[in-house]
């Protein structure tokens, strides 16, 4: 396991049902597959030794005696290989029939876990054969007067990771109202094996994927479902092997039904424990724990992982969802600027447009939100201010946008009163620095808070969560609103919203917000170039955003290290950046984010609309004197 994840597999190899010494030649086939591959943890079906649809046929002492023999013949397959493997079949403990997963590890049986429900619904009535498993610890006879441990309540660590905890659950088990795999959550198993036999039916797949899916995010664990294959299908059932890996909640990996194959995926264990230390509602330890028989095995890999991961975590992948979640996220924040209007009686909201994408984000927001209420768009009062670095292409994009959305516009040059403000701290305009640039922010502020409190309104804060991150806002300037609606909006899905509302509205709107959107970032601070381009680019001062939302996304949701998040940035971003840019303005981040949480402990009131938020009353809450020597020491050793 390196970089906090571990290779899991779920497989449904080709089985013939009654005959375990063809079943164990095709797992150990798989076994020999996977251990190239590096995989760390692999799952196969319940009673996949046997085969599930046996019937009567379980009764019999050559079954359980030819099971027990293709059990010994798997587990020396193991042997040497870094990894944990669990299969299924029949065993007989103290007289009584247990349908069983075993543990195996490096040739050994670790242990058995059996079935605690057995349902009673279908022609092969598992409880016509089996008896329920038990948390009493019992030991199960093997061969050469061998024994294994047998009971509900096994863990399985990996040697010298204490905080790896696998534990395993039989198909019904994670159907019922009170599934083991709880209890075993909370007893500190991170991973969940789930050996199944579920026969398909329509609707199954949809209602089996809610199930696991939500057991995942419940327990905060990585939960990996392997259920049988076709070589099952018998009588009066079929069974497609739709196996499928979760990740808190979220799937990683499926195979899909009748597709026969395995299902492969890294699940991120550092990951989950970090989540785990953040919810407080989440209890590990319970009063059981101490119950719990935990046996170790060395089956971590030194093998570089192969995670996927996306280079726009903030953005869904699928288009549908994208379109989807957008009007979602425009919805919540129109609805939270609705009610802090309507609570304080605004009758206007005052807003600077700049023609950059997130003024132009806070009006398309505002303007819902007058609809909403049902007041007339003539409220919004909507300034645009040019300065020293304003150019015609963003001054009339301004303009276009506030006159199509049917708000008040008003035009204020700044550049005069600025001058004279020059004057009066003794400041010379030639010399471009923070004080030159900063001046204009602050006044533009200045300018809308009066307005505001003339029309009786509220100033609508435009700044993105991004630029939260990074201090990218002047303090008192654009860092100061009475409501701030795009505050955990990321700078990478402000341009998702924006392009989603372009469409939607379409006709010249969108003609103006396509072009806002390909128009370079920036303050325009500074003056523009000799052709009047804008010469303050964002991006080549403080480093793309691209890279620093995945970098903010991976330290605040993920909890990841700077060597973790370089490692992930490498993957994510292969062919578009090297490594020396990717750690480059990996320590830009560190260094940025660190400085610079004065500002957002003062930040005022905005709508949270995702996982990651950096409100200092609920979200992130940080000392502004806080060190980074801990991940600049590890970034710039990169």
């Amino acid at each position: 396991m390196k970089y906090g994840f571990l290779r899991v597999a779920a497989a449904s190899p080709a089985l013939r049902v009654a005959d375990p010494a063809y079943n164990a030649a095709r797992i150990i086939d798989v076994i020999g597959a996977q251990a190239e591959k590096g995989t760390e943890v692999l799952v196969f079906p319940e009673l996949s030794l046997s085969g599930y649809t046996c019937g009567d046929l379980f009764l019999q002492k050559m079954l359980l005696a030819g099971c027990m023999d293709a059990l010994r013949a798997v587990a020396e397959a193991t042997t040497g290989k870094k990894m944990l493997v669990f299969v299924g079949l029949p065993v007989v403990c103290e007289g009584k029939l247990y349908n069983c997963a075993a543990a195996l590890a490096d040739g050994a049986v670790l242990g058995f876990v059996p079935k605690t429900h057995l349902p009673n619904y279908n022609e092969f009535y598992e409880a016509r054969h089996f008896v329920r498993g038990q948390q009493k610890l019992a030991l199960a006879d093997l061969w050469e007067g061998k024994r294994a441990p047998l009971s509900t309540d096994l863990l399985f660590c990996a040697e010298g990771h204490p905080e790896t905890r696998i534990a395993c659950e039989i198909c019904e088990d994670v159907w019922v109202a009170d599934p083991p795999s709880t209890r075993h959550t909370q007893a500190g198993a991170i991973v969940v094996v789930n050996l199944s036999a579920s026969n398909e039916i329509i609707g199954k797949r949809e209602y089996r994927k809610t199930i696991v899916s939500a057991q995942s995010g419940r327990n905060v664990c990585a939960y990996v479902y392997c259920d049988a294959g076709m070589g099952e299908s018998t009588s009066d059932m079929v069974f497609a092997g739709n196996n499928m890996i979760y990740e808190n909640g979220t799937l990683i990996a499926e195979t899909l039904p009748f597709a026969g194959e395995a299902c492969e995926a890294e699940v991120d264990i550092g990951f989950l424990i970090a989540e785990r230390r953040r919810l407080n509602t989440f209890g590990s330890r319970g009063e059981s724990a101490d119950k719990y028989l935990t046996v170790q095995a060395d089956f971590f890999t030194d093998a570089l992982p192969a995670p996927r991961v996306t280079s726009m975590p903030f953005v869904p992948a699928g288009e549908g969802e994208r379109a989807e979640r957008a009007e979602l996220i425009l919805s919540m924040q129109a609805h939270a600027l609705a009610k802090r209007l309507a609570h304080t009686n605004a009758k206007t909201a005052v807003i600077g447009i700049s023609g950059g994408l997130d003024s132009t984000l806070a009006l398309l927001v505002t303007a819902r939100a007058f609809d909403l209420l049902g007041k007339q768009r003539t409220g919004i009062v909507a300034y645009t201010m040019p300065g020293f670095g304003t150019t015609g292409r963003t001054k009339n994009n301004s303009l276009a946008l506030m006159k199509e959305m049917g708000v008040t516009a008003r035009t204020v040059r700044i550049s005069d009163t600025v001058l004279r403000h020059f004057r009066d701290i003794g400041h010379d305009p030639a010399v471009l620095d923070a004080a030159y640039e900063n001046a204009q922010a602050r006044y533009r502020t200045m300018i809308l808070m009066d307005v505001a409190n003339e029309t009786g309104g509220l100033v609508i804060g435009t700044g993105d969560l991004s630029e939260l991150a990074l201090g990218w806002c002047t303090y008192n300037g654009d860092h100061m609103s009475m409501y701030a609606v795009n505050c955990s909006v990321p700078k990478t899905l402000v341009k998702y919203l924006v392009g989603a509302e372009a469409g939607r509205l379409g006709g010249k709107t969108e003609k103006i917000l396509k072009d806002i959107l390909s128009t370079e970032i920036s303050p325009e601070l500074l003056p523009p170039d000799a052709a009047g381009n804008i010469a303050q680019k964002t991006e080549d001062i403080i480093g793309p955003y691209e890279l620093h939302d995945f970098y903010l996304y991976h330290f605040l949701r993920r909890g990841d290290s700077p060597a973790k998040t370089l490692f992930l940035a490498e993957r994510a971003f292969e062919g578009k950046y090297d490594r020396a840019t990717l750690k480059k303005w990996l320590v830009n981040f560190y260094r940025r984010f660190f400085s610079q949480q004065f500002k957002r402990n003062c930040i005022p009131d905005g709508v949270k609309v995702g996982s990651v938020s950096l409100s200092p009353r609920a979200d992130w809450r940080m000392p502004s004197d806080a060190s980074a020597v801990l991940w600049l020491r590890e970034a710039e050793a990169l």
